[in-house]
């Protein structure tokens, strides 16, 4: 199962690579019009419009995402099998769906429904594309279906499987739905105590996507807390007001960013420099925009105790802020944009007290993300074990290397770029034309250990290389200006 588990996880790696570009769009975006969000500014709604088809579809990023990465070969049929998977169960079970099958009004429709696109059902819309793939891009069918056969197949099985489940998710979903929005209602009287359970649960549900249903407890009017709608219009009480948002921003500001530093550290070295661009990348996302899901993905599924660590760290956080009414609101998400942007109302209750327990929490999360990496070697983002893939990869780069090393000392035995005119091969030796003969030191280019050497002219000479001439004469080119 953890072997699965991290399979999935470096499945979420590709997609999950898309969404800091996403997060900084909308980021600046709703920098330059934090309150219209892109409804005063052309290039506000621009850079918001941009950012949200990503973020706003992430579920559909995941179901192709997963599809490709769990099966067996890579193909695209797997991707495309995903997206089949997606569609199929988010139309069957899109409101105006489900208000025909009940034969009600849409707006009779249980809420559960109008948040069925997420993160969840595109994981699960993978996981079954890729099963149905590596069972049946294989088959054989009668010659009367050959048609329909091996990887053509896939889409349909994979449609076929999708209706099932959506069966099941027609009558399981609301009750889930439903039960997170009575467990909301519940924790919200236990004061800080109950802010810091919300905090943990709602980390905990994030890969599900149905933290949305645990948010509309606290955020809006669902039970009457509305804690964001109070906080920015000023109605609600200083220091209690704002509760629910608070302990977010030392985590996303300062916590997960640590955390990105951590997994850095501790990743191979060979794999460092890819590591770095993807944490960067999270680290700055989550610190700027408060969007954290580049960073939770590239190690939730991977390594679980971590993010049940991170979680739990999260809420007490939650519980830390609104102990002391340190307050803070967001209308985005708790990044630094709005940070800044809320640190001014009138609600806001000492809130660069929030930067003093960020610090502490960079702290916290950095050290204790890298005794647990080490000590019990949990596979986060550059520690995985390496493929055929990977090893594939890392042997071409080794012969490439040997090639530009070989092409070199060739080109400078040849008398270099002030000798060579041009530069040809065929199935296993380079053809060179050079200016002078006398120039071409000869024992330098057999030092490289070529088969031989054959001169054909005044301006003529041949090195056989053998099989691989193509990658040297590649390299060859390269050196020439």
């Amino acid at each position: 199962m953890m072997k699965y588990m991290q399979n999935l996880g470096r499945s979420l790696m590709l997609p999950v690579a898309v969404l800091p570009a996403a997060a900084v769009l909308m980021g600046i975006g709703y920098w330059i019009d934090p309150s219209g969000w892109g409804g005063g500014s052309p290039t506000a709604a621009f850079l918001v419009k941009a950012g949200s088809s990503i973020i706003d579809n992430m579920g559909v990023l995941f179901a192709l995402g997963v599809a490709l990465g769990m099966s067996k070969d890579k193909d695209g049929s797997a991707a495309l099998s995903g997206l089949v998977a997606f569609l199929v169960v988010t139309t069957l079970l899109s409101t105006d769906s489900v208000a025909m099958l009940q034969e009600i009004k849409p707006e009779e429709v249980n809420p559960a429904f109008n948040k069925i696109e997420t993160q969840f059902i595109g994981i699960l819309s993978g996981i079954i594309a890729a099963i149905m793939y590596n069972r049946f891009s294989h088959v054989k069918l009668p010659d009367a279906l050959a048609f329909f056969s091996g990887k053509r197949l896939v889409p349909i099985m994979t449609a076929v499987a999708m209706m099932l489940i959506s069966v099941a998710l027609f009558f399981i979903w609301p009750v889930v739905f439903s039960a997170l929005v009575s467990f909301g209602e519940s924790i919200s009287k236990l004061g800080a105590v109950g802010a810091g359970l919300y905090g943990f649960f709602n980390r905990l549900l994030i890969p599900t996507g149905l933290h949305h249903a645990l948010n509309s407890v606290f955020w809006f009017d669902v039970a009457g807390i509305d804690d964001i709608g109070k906080f920015w219009s000023g109605k609600g009480v200083k220091g209690v007001t704002g509760m629910y948002q608070a302990g977010f921003f030392p985590v996303m500001m300062f916590g997960l960013p640590a955390a990105a530093l951590a997994m850095y550290h501790t990743a191979k070295d060979k794999k460092k420099k890819q590591v770095y661009a993807l944490m960067l990348a999270a680290g700055f996302a989550s610190f700027f925009t408060g969007v954290t899901e580049p960073l939770e993905f590239a190690f939730m599924f991977a390594a679980p105790l971590l993010y049940v660590v991170h979680a739990a760290l999260t809420g007490i956080s939650l519980a830390i802020a609104a102990s002391f009414h340190w307050t803070a609101g967001f209308g985005f998400s708790a990044g630094f944009v709005d940070f800044f942007l809320s640190s001014r109302l009138p609600l806001a209750n000492q809130p660069y007290m929030l930067i003093v327990q960020g610090l502490v929490f960079a702290v916290l999360y950095y050290f204790l993300f890298r005794f647990l990496i080490t000590k019990l070697n949990l596979v986060t983002p550059g520690r995985e074990e390496d493929t055929e893939e990977d090893t594939a990869e890392e042997e071409s780069a080794q012969e490439v290397d040997k090639f530009a090393v070989m092409a070199a000392k060739i080109f400078d035995g040849l008398g270099g770029d002030s000798n060579v005119t041009a530069v040809d091969y065929c199935a296993t030796r380079l053809r060179v034309e050079v200016r002078d003969m006398n120039n071409v030191d000869k024992q330098k280019i057999k030092d490289t250990g070529v088969p031989g050497i054959n001169v054909v002219g005044a301006q003529n000479i041949q090195v056989i290389i053998g099989p691989h001439v193509q990658f040297v004469a590649d390299e060859v080119e390269k050196l020439r200006k």
